[in-house]
């Protein structure tokens, strides 16, 4: 064994003790749906500049209030405008929620202004031209400030930093355009002024916050950003910065309550979710270690590192766990599989290519061979992943940063401690002696069976293709015909709270409210007392039958409180999500593209569109609630689909880099088609089992979200086979794809270099 393997093992426990120690001493942050939060009600009024507190307004106001919580940290929150001029604010395991008031209900108004004199004792003075303001400085004096010369909406971003040479916290801006213009004049006439004249005053809400004198020669100007200096704490300066990015209010907003709600999922559904992940764990681990045997059982270990790893990662970025988000991770541990399915099934042709070289040697060639399918399908994942975060906010940019943590927890886990793991294994003697025990030693029963058959799927290529348009309009037909069964966060609804004459436990109320009829409506527990019920939109007889089934269990229940709701996913958090996903498939495509041509990256987008329309569609035949639970669905459709497309495309490149004169290019697609057969067999079943498990077993909670995971796995491995294949064989016929001349130097197997 090479001292390379050695100096990795020790590196590698030395990762796994430090994510473990991490896990064991930070407590990690709870979703709404697991442990409950803050629930805050703001009221909107009108402004005194004549701003009406009409639910347009108030709309633009929850959206401004959306960045500032997105800054707090705040992950999975909750906002959405109840009535007409009131907001509902929902935020998860929130430390401080003093400070989440104060900061999230600020008005912040932030203006720019010249400074006309200082040392003033009182703003009851009149100033000494009409328009000029008297307002009191941070330095306990009163200025006499010129108009305004610029706005929030002038400011792009700002963040709190810590000068050079300074102990003390500032918050750095940077300007608009239109902003910097604005800026440089006024900064080029205070450096040419004297005495207080030479100061910049920054206002907000009313108060002098910093007024810096400039510090540059006159002739000169700032441009482009400044800093806002105050003698801040780290504290105040990200509090700043967090107001000042966040933008001004439309409105005014007053706090009419704050409130401690209980989690929206019961304790019985958590369990049954988090029972059947074990369960499907343990399956999907059995499943490997009968297929690969040995390293099946080394990979298994790995898989249970990756979970450690993915945890540790999440709780040290302080981001929020949900049950969806659990899920997730669930299944990307049934999907970090595939990496290792890849790396076997190499090994087993190498090893059955040339025995006499060993098993070690044919599973670091298996590595090798594997290295390009595995970036490149988690480099397509990653970028949506990342475009998701970027472009997307709320649920949309916590599930970028989940999906994220996913791939790459897997790749570290596939590529550095699988491999650490079976190296050391199958350089055991007695291994080595039996080869048919460490897993890779012949190529299996499925493979040995599709050679012998040879199927010629490209041959009836045309026929895919046709079921699969078929198919597509029957999905497409759903939609028009039926319509999608939007859910409160996308359509609106009703938020209810009673009061009940005897205390209710709120799995009992949830249970009452599923058996009146309404099994979708989100039932908590509101202030350790009340009872809240949060429906799509019901009728008032509807609404009376959830209170008659509350008061059956609770002796009577009265209604405290009755309000419409807007959607949570507003048109704007809507809007981002249509964008995000039209630049992620954008780059997906030409990430493919370069990595491969671009008739390549237009099959692979197409199959991907097929896939998330199909399952969309049976939801829409189905009536099945379209909510956030299904939109995360459907982000993961698309990263199971690009990783099964890559895969088979990465083994027809290379396939033509080596085909010889007159071999047709559609029969180089179906050999590698039917080679990579076993690897999306495997990795389908082994993924399949958690699905399985959390579908029949995990509750209400998450049957749909796994229905719709099963369908798109289901899916998206026919489309890899039998849609992006075969159009990319059209594609190249009318299009050629020129061979590449490329010549790679392939690491010496007993190289000690680790891959990472």
């Amino acid at each position: 064994m090479s001292r390379g393997a050695w100096i990795r093992f020790v590196l590698v426990l030395g990762l796994l003790v430090g994510c473990a120690v991490l896990a064991l001493n930070k407590e990690p942050r709870l979703g709404l749906d697991l442990s409950g939060g803050t629930s805050i009600t703001l009221e909107t009024k009108d402004s005194p500049s004549g701003v009406e507190a009409n639910g347009a307004n108030t709309d633009r106001a929850v959206e401004v209030l959306r960045g500032r919580v997105d800054a707090l940290g705040v992950s999975e929150p909750t906002l959405v405008r109840s009535g007409e001029n009131r907001i509902l604010v929902e935020l998860p395991d929130v430390q401080d929620s003093e400070q989440a008031v104060n900061t999230i209900g600020r008005t912040a108004q932030l203006t720019v202004h010249p400074v006309v004199q200082g040392g003033l004792t009182s703003t009851d003075e009149k100033p000494s031209k009409k328009g000029n303001l008297l307002v009191p400085s941070e330095q306990g004096d009163v200025l006499e400030v010129g108009p305004a010369v610029m706005e929030g909406n002038d400011i792009t971003g700002a963040e709190a930093v810590q000068p050079q040479n300074s102990t003390g916290w500032a918050v750095a801006v940077d300007f608009s355009g239109t902003g910097s213009d604005a800026f440089e004049k006024l900064s080029g006439d205070a450096a040419c002024a004297t005495g207080d004249q030479r100061r910049i005053a920054i206002v907000l809400d009313g108060k002098v916050i910093s007024s810096p004198e400039v510090q540059v020669a006159c002739g000169s100007s700032i441009i482009g950003s400044t800093q806002i200096t105050g003698n801040f704490s780290v504290a105040e300066a990200r509090e700043l910065a967090i107001l000042i990015e966040g933008g001004a209010l439309p409105l005014p907003v007053e706090v009419i309550s704050v409130s401690e709600v209980g989690p929206t999922l019961g304790e019985a559904a958590i369990d049954a979710s988090i029972q059947a992940g074990i369960i499907g764990l343990i399956l999907t681990g059995l499943f490997i270690i009968f297929v690969y045997r040995f390293v099946g059982f080394l990979a298994t270990i790995a898989l249970a590192s990756y979970a450690l790893l993915a945890y540790a990662m999440l709780i040290g970025l302080g981001s929020t766990l949900t049950l969806p988000g659990l899920a997730g991770f669930v299944l990307a541990i049934g999907m970090a599989i595939d990496a290792n399915v890849l790396v076997f099934e190499r090994a087993r042709e190498e090893y059955e290519a040339n025995p006499s070289a060993g098993l070690r040697r044919a599973l670091m060639i298996g590595f090798n061979k594997a290295w390009t399918a595995i970036i490149d399908s988690n480099v397509t994942t990653l970028l949506a992943a990342g475009l998701l975060f970027f472009l997307g906010s709320g649920p949309i940019k916590g599930f970028g940063v989940t999906l994220s943590i996913g791939v790459v927890a897997s790749m570290v886990s596939a590529l550095i401690i699988a491999r650490v793991l079976t190296e050391l294994g199958v350089s055991n003697k007695w291994i080595s002696r039996h080869p048919k025990v460490s897993g890779i030693g012949d190529i299996g029963r499925v493979r040995t069976w599709l050679e012998r058959k040879n199927p010629q799927l490209m041959v009836k290529r045309a026929l895919w293709l046709a079921i699969s348009g078929v198919v597509t309009l029957v999905a497409l037909a759903g939609i028009v015909v039926n319509g999608l069964n939007l859910g409160v966060e996308f359509s609106g609804g009703r938020v209810m709270e009673f009061s009940t004459t005897q205390p209710v436990d709120v799995d009992e109320a949830r249970d009452a409210v599923s058996d009146a009829g309404f099994e979708t409506a989100t039932v908590q527990q509101s202030d350790q007392e009340n009872i809240t019920v949060r429906t799509g939109e019901i009728s008032n007889d509807e609404a009376e039958e959830i209170r008659t089934a509350l008061a059956e269990i609770g002796g009577d229940a009265e209604e405290v409180r009755d309000e419409a709701i807007s959607a949570s996913f507003g048109n704007e958090l809507r809007d981002k999500a249509i964008i995000a996903f039209g630049i992620a498939f954008a780059a997906q495509l030409i990430y493919l593209a370069i990595r491969f041509k671009w008739t390549f990256g237009l099959s692979a987008v197409i199959a991907m569109a097929h896939d998330v329309l199909i399952v969309v569609g049976l939801f829409a035949w189905l009536q099945k609630p379209i909510d956030g639970i299904f939109l995360a669905a459907a982000m993961t459709i698309i990263g199971l689909s690009v990783n099964d497309t890559v895969v088979v495309f990465d083994r027809i490149r290379e396939r033509w880099r080596g085909s010889k004169p007159g071999e047709l290019f559609r029969d180089m697609a179906n050999k590698a088609a039917v080679e990579t057969l076993p690897r999306t067999v495997n990795t389908g079943l082994g993924t399949m089992f958690i699905l399985a498990a959390l579908a029949v077993l995990g509750g209400d909670s998450l049957r749909d979200f796994a229905i719709a995971l099963l369908v798109g796995l289901v899916v998206g491995t026919y489309s890899s086979v039998f849609t992006a294949t075969p159009l990319v064989t059209y594609l190249q016929e009318r299009w050629p794809m020129s061979k590449e001349t490329k010549v790679k130097v392939e690491r010496a197997p007993d190289d000690s270099g680790a891959v990472v």
